[in-house]
């Protein structure tokens, strides 16, 4: 490391040492513990909740804000898993294996020990991590130009959309959907309105805000209104045994060693998620650990270590390529992404050079923010564990609120609010079809840079960019990367013979309906684009032909593959490993009938569109009190003394912080045009 990074290194403790940074950071290391406990809230959507009320912070205080979230959400995750025998997380899912036996023979105490302070050694692995790593990537990433930026930035969406469970050619389509989404407006070199539907509020492009609550905040607001549960059952005595917990860490710190560099090592690799790195670190365990064979699965403290020292040591692996390359390690980075264009960062060589003090403040926030969050799980471990008692009836209404005051604030127009219902139903649809939604944001996030990017090399070197050593290496990769499940495919089923037979008469399904509709959408905007100028039209047709023959062939697919026997669904699972790898959340309703789940799922947007309706006439903070009465006394009939304090605090919170503090430029109500002398109730 030379001196100038570590002036930065140093200035960027200086400025995390401040009060009002450290706060933020604990703040936001608070709201983590509790988005791991709560269940259907992770912390990809806690991210996208947290962005819109970083507007007006530096760099460094939003980022410190932000990844105190993202780094100890993975550290609350093990209380339910422990205690309930129900994970807060995918992340969590191995800890449950070896915790839950531990709770129920009275070591609930020492498994939950053992994991918070497994989890503080691995994030603080994670950091150092990082740290070391900047300095080896920093000449990589300042040697390279506009051509070997677009090259990763084709990778980073060809790698995250690959890795998409079972379904690459949805996670291309969708990636490639995206980057037409991010080309709606004006169009930068030539004035050309794009998209933009006779609409002023386009004309400046599809705010982000709305877009990443949309996504990822609404679809697990509604699967959890729609399985309307809460974790019950025995809860476990947590305390002693902590002591004996953390020596048992501190006794297996070659195990916690091996299975941080697991989980730093796969964090940053894009694509492989929480989800497959726990059972990759505690497969390890498993496989090298003494006796491991005989006792995992039964309470062994090592199963507990190694799935959770692994799960936290992600984040700072996770954040190499997404600081250095712009390509994301994870959903949750995916996200962060989007804070990065929030506060005018670009990932990439300004994040090595002019803003590297920005980016040694984030190595720092990763190591503060698991130590925060490791001492606030030994203080208040019984506490926090209650919170995986909460009916869902008693978490929806102030989150959806502040979903709304979020999404707002993306340019403080109705739009913003359309949008967001938009894609919060996109979303949605997605994620009970199964499509990867990293990839859409992701294409949206960096869409803006790969057609800038774009336009810079032809312009600069016409096509002979397509030459240049490191393009020619990097679009390799996203070949072979493209190539892969195609290989994968040849190898289970025995050569193309197999491929063919597994191929049959058409079987046409309702979910389908969903891939006609989006190629109808491209052919539209693709037959739309030919009629502008060819500068303006130029990266549309490219992304628009390829992203119609990625959905033509994934429809193709779905409309003549036969149905795996369940016989071979086994043999089918082992072959293709990379149906365990996806950077998306699974629905949790699948065990409940379509025709409960349509019908609750329709229940929750009518919700939504009741508050907007409530917004337009009344403004948004009346609204607030009357939807948290209405939806906790409709829903589940919850009583008075839990409904009134809810609504009371809530408006007090909006009020204080929105209106006084903030000075929110609310939208004008009919009720306020009509009576103008209403308009002393604040929002009205």
């Amino acid at each position: 490391m030379d001196a100038g990074m570590l002036e930065a290194a140093w200035q960027a403790l200086l400025a995390m040492s401040e009060p009002a940074r450290l706060a933020f950071l604990f703040l936001g290391a608070l709201l983590g513990l509790i988005l791991g406990i709560l269940p259907g809230i992770g912390g990809v959507a806690g991210t996208a909740i947290l962005i819109p009320f970083t507007y007006g912070m530096d760099p460094i205080t939003a980022f410190a804000f932000l990844l105190g979230l993202a780094s100890t959400t993975a550290t609350g995750d093990p209380i339910p898993a422990i205690l309930f025998g129900i994970p807060g997380g995918a992340g969590s899912a191995a800890t449950v294996l070896d915790g839950l036996p531990m709770a129920r023979r009275g070591e609930a105490g020492r498994a939950l020990s053992a994991a918070y302070m497994s989890s503080l050694l691995g994030g603080l692995f994670g950091a150092a991590l990082m740290a070391v790593s900047l300095p080896l990537v920093r000449p990589l990433v300042l040697s390279i130009g506009s051509p070997e930026l677009l090259a990763l930035a084709v990778l980073g969406i060809s790698m995250v959309a690959v890795l998409s469970g079972n379904t690459p050619l949805r996670g291309l389509a969708a990636g490639g959907f995206g980057l037409m989404l991010a080309m709606v407006g004006t169009d930068p070199q030539t004035g050309t309105q794009r998209w933009t539907l006779d609409s002023v509020y386009l004309w400046e492009g599809v705010p982000l805000i709305p877009v990443v609550l949309g996504l990822f905040a609404l679809p697990e607001l509604c699967d959890l209104a729609i399985s309307r549960t809460a974790i019950s059952g025995k809860m476990f005595e947590v305390k002693g045994g902590q002591w004996q917990g953390a020596k048992d860490c501190f006794r297996h710190w070659w195990l916690i060693l091996r299975c941080s560099w697991i989980g730093s090592f796969f964090g940053a690799i894009p694509g492989i998620g929480a989800a497959i790195i726990d059972w990759l670190a505690y497969g390890h365990a498993l496989r090298t650990e003494r006796g491991a064979q005989q006792s995992f699965g039964k309470g062994d403290v090592r199963g507990v270590i190694a799935s959770e020292s692994a799960n936290n040591a992600k984040e700072g692996g996770a954040l190499v390529p997404t600081i250095a390359f712009g390509v994301p390690g994870s959903a949750g980075m995916a996200v962060l992404i989007g804070a990065f264009s929030l506060h005018g960062l670009i990932p990439g060589p300004e994040m090595l050079t002019k803003h590297l003090a920005v980016t040694y403040s984030m190595v720092w926030s990763i190591a503060l923010a698991n130590i925060f969050g490791a001492g606030l799980c030994y203080l208040f471990s019984a506490k926090f564990a209650l919170l995986a008692t909460l009916r869902y009836t008693l978490i929806l209404p102030s989150v959806l609120s502040i979903v709304y005051v979020g999404a707002f604030s993306g340019s403080r127009q109705w739009g913003d609010l359309f949008v967001l219902l938009a894609f919060g139903a996109l979303g949605w649809v997605m994620k009970q079809l199964k499509w990867p939604r990293p990839p859409l944001l992701l294409g949206v996030v960096l869409g803006d840079i790969f057609e800038r990017y774009m336009f810079i090399s032809v312009e600069r070197y016409g096509w002979d960019w397509l030459t240049r050593p490191l393009v020619v290496v990097l679009f390799t990769l996203a070949v072979i990367g493209l190539l892969r499940p195609l290989a994968q495919d040849w190898r289970a089923q025995g050569g193309l013979r197999g491929m063919l037979g597994g191929f049959g008469a058409p079987s046409w399904q309702a979910p389908q309906l969903f891939h006609a509709l989006l190629i109808a959408s491209l052919a539209l905007m693709l037959w739309q684009a030919f009629g502008w100028n060819s500068s303006a039209r130029i990266v549309p047709v490219i992304v628009a032909t390829a992203s119609l023959a990625f959905l033509l062939a994934s429809a193709a697919n779905a409309i003549f593959r036969k149905p795996v026997k369940a016989a071979d669904l086994q043999q089918w699972a082992e072959s293709l490993v990379v149906e365990k790898i996806h950077m998306d959340l699974a629905s949790s309703t699948g065990d409940l009938p379509l025709r409960v789940i349509l019908l609750r799922g329709g229940t929750f947007f009518a919700w939504l569109g009741a508050f907007m309706l409530s917004m337009a006439v009344i403004g948004l903070i009346p609204t607030v009190p009357l939807f948290v009465i209405a939806y906790m006394r409709l829903e589940n009939r919850e009583p008075w003394k839990l409904i009134v304090p809810q609504a009371l605090v809530l408006v007090a919170f909006f009020y204080f912080v929105f209106d006084q503090m903030l000075n929110m430029a609310w939208p004008e109500t009919l009720l306020g045009t009509w009576f103008p002398l209403l308009k002393v109730i604040p929002s009205l």
